[in-house]
């Protein structure tokens, strides 16, 4: 709610580089979404939700050791309130209680030639709003797989608006200001006159301002006396967090053990920023599981779709109350202290396809040749199943042997995925038997693939080593598309698709025979579909 405000304010701004005249008009239409009794109301609970949240998140922070883009979050969250209250009193409160036409025209005329600092001081304002808006919506979105393509776009939006407003407020008040002509000197001071208030209104504006200041100040005195009064209870008793290397750190009761981790400067991976939204703080407790209360729902829905056993928590979300040794499952980056950005090393969750392919027999056709040649053929194949697999919109990224696996999904939509990953397996069966008829005269009998094809969540990423780290998945959603393949000698079918990939694809699978197979660390059996010609299920799909 806050957030579209902002947007559309700062837009309205933004049409002064066009003319008073043209943000006079945006602003009829801002007007009349924000100042009807729904969206005053909306907007004003908002702002009051947002605030006493603030105060909350202050008041459950053990400590004030945080990375560099919390703290600037922090700080200019509390610096907007005595930043922007004048400005909404002298506005929208003065219009609300006595009338006052507060028309572009005399709002850019008085900031830029009558009161230039008040000018100054909302330029401020608005780079302040708009950064603690945005770090704010990236920490919320930056996990979303969505989001991470159109993080250049978000960046490059996130710096033109506000640009463009300001440039759209300095040209207001320099068109205002450089009036001359009778007719705009006219127009001029009959908006001074709509905006002029009596003695009376402006002494009890002022007075409800500062009551705001006080308010404000007390309530942050209050949380921060809250704190030191916790902070002395709670000192009385300390825990300590031992860690794997030797090292440990004494805090108070209460701390959780992401906290315990900045006090003592022990590196520490959370992405999320310790909000409890990713798994990638958890650590291994291994001694003083005794002394922790039991996860909350959310720690322990989380633990949950992780798979993590129980002597697995969340280092943000888990308060200690005697002494514990914690192991951190994640190591953090060598090039941070503590991994807080999400990015190819973080990995991020995203739904994709998975695509697993084996060339039969290749073992015994590679202990008859030699090995330049088996290296000319595996290139040949490699060569023609990852040209199948970038046509169909996949990324090739892992060649084993005589195996091949691919992701769909991560360059594309999870839609386009589904379809891409069939099209994908109908493109390599395609290209094999092309490459099997054009080298004959070398083989004793046709190259033949089996392809097993699952979808689902997935955390992908780069893994591995300096120049030997490449992309990839790690996940449920591997382990069965590798399964599914080996299920194709088992069928002696060409192709092993889970149903769910032909339902998200949607494509009709009731000719093809159904099967329900158990695998390993799946309570449920899996329902599959065995296809003995994927060029002919890819052609069922239709379109281009």
């Amino acid at each position: 709610m806050l957030v579209t405000y902002l947007v559309t304010h700062l837009s309205n701004h933004a049409l002064g580089l066009i003319s008073v005249g043209a943000a006079e008009s945006g602003r009829w239409w801002f007007v009349a979404l924000w100042r009807n009794p729904l969206g005053t109301a909306a907007l004003y609970v908002a702002l009051l939700t947002h605030a006493i949240l603030g105060f909350v998140a202050l008041y459950q922070r053990r400590t004030l050791r945080m990375p560099a883009a919390e703290a600037v979050q922090l700080v200019f969250g509390l610096t907007i309130p005595l930043l922007i209250t004048g400005h909404i009193f002298g506005t929208r409160v003065a219009h609300a209680l006595y009338g006052r036409e507060d028309a572009y025209t005399w709002v850019a005329y008085a900031l830029w030639a009558v009161r230039p600092e008040l000018g100054l001081k909302q330029t401020a304002a608005i780079l302040i709003v708009w950064a603690h808006a945005c770090v704010g919506l990236h920490y919320w979105l930056r996990l979303r797989a969505w989001y991470r393509p159109l993080v250049p776009l978000a960046y490059a939006l996130a710096l033109l608006l506000p640009a463009l407003a300001l440039g759209g407020f300095a040209r207001m008040g320099r068109e205002v200001a450089a009036w001359s002509a009778p007719a705009d000197v006219a127009r001029r001071q009959a908006a001074l006159k709509a905006a002029a208030l009596p003695p009376y209104a402006s002494a009890a504006l002022w007075e409800l301002e500062r009551a705001v200041y006080v308010t404000f100040g007390v309530a942050l005195i209050g949380v921060l006396v809250a704190r030191a009064v916790r902070t002395a209870i709670t000192n009385r008793k300390r825990i300590r967090v031992a860690y794997p290397d030797g090292r440990s750190v004494t805090v108070p009761v209460g701390f959780t053990i992401l906290e315990a981790s900045r006090v003592g400067g022990v590196p520490h991976v959370s992405v999320c920023g310790g909000r409890g939204r990713c798994s990638t703080c958890r650590v291994r407790i291994e001694r003083g599981a005794e002394k922790l209360p039991p996860p909350g729902e959310s720690e322990a829905r989380l633990l949950r779709r992780v798979g993590a056993p129980p002597a697995v928590r969340l280092a943000c979300q888990t308060r200690p109350t005697g002494d514990v040794a914690v192991a951190p499952l994640i190591a953090p980056a060598p090039t941070h202290a503590a991994l807080d950005v999400a990015g190819a090393e973080a990995g991020t969750e995203r739904e994709v396809a998975v695509l697993f392919a084996d060339l039969r027999g290749f073992t015994s056709l590679a202990e008859r040749k030699l090995p330049y040649d088996v290296v000319y053929l595996l290139n040949r194949y490699f060569e023609t199943v990852g040209t199948a697999i970038r046509e169909a919109g996949g990324v090739a990224n892992q060649f084993t042997g005589d195996g091949v696996m691919a992701l769909f999904g991560v360059e594309t939509s999870a839609d386009d995925a589904f379809r891409g990953a069939i099209r994908g397996a109908a493109g390599m069966i395609a290209g094999v038997d092309a490459l099997s008829k054009s080298l004959a005269a070398e083989l004793p009998a046709p190259l033949r693939l089996g392809i097993g094809i699952h979808v689902g969540p997935a955390v992908v990423g780069r893994m591995g080593f300096a120049e030997a780290a490449y992309l990839t998945a790690v996940g449920d959603t591997v382990h069965v598309a590798a399964r599914l393949e080996q299920l194709t000698k088992t069928y002696a079918s060409e192709l092993v698709i889970s149903e769910t990939v032909a339902t998200r694809a949607g494509v009709d699978v009731s000719a093809y025979p159904r099967e329900e197979v158990t695998l390993r660390n799946r309570s449920a059996p899996l329902a599959v579909r065995v296809v003995a010609d994927a060029r002919a299920l890819a052609g069922r799909l239709g379109g281009p």
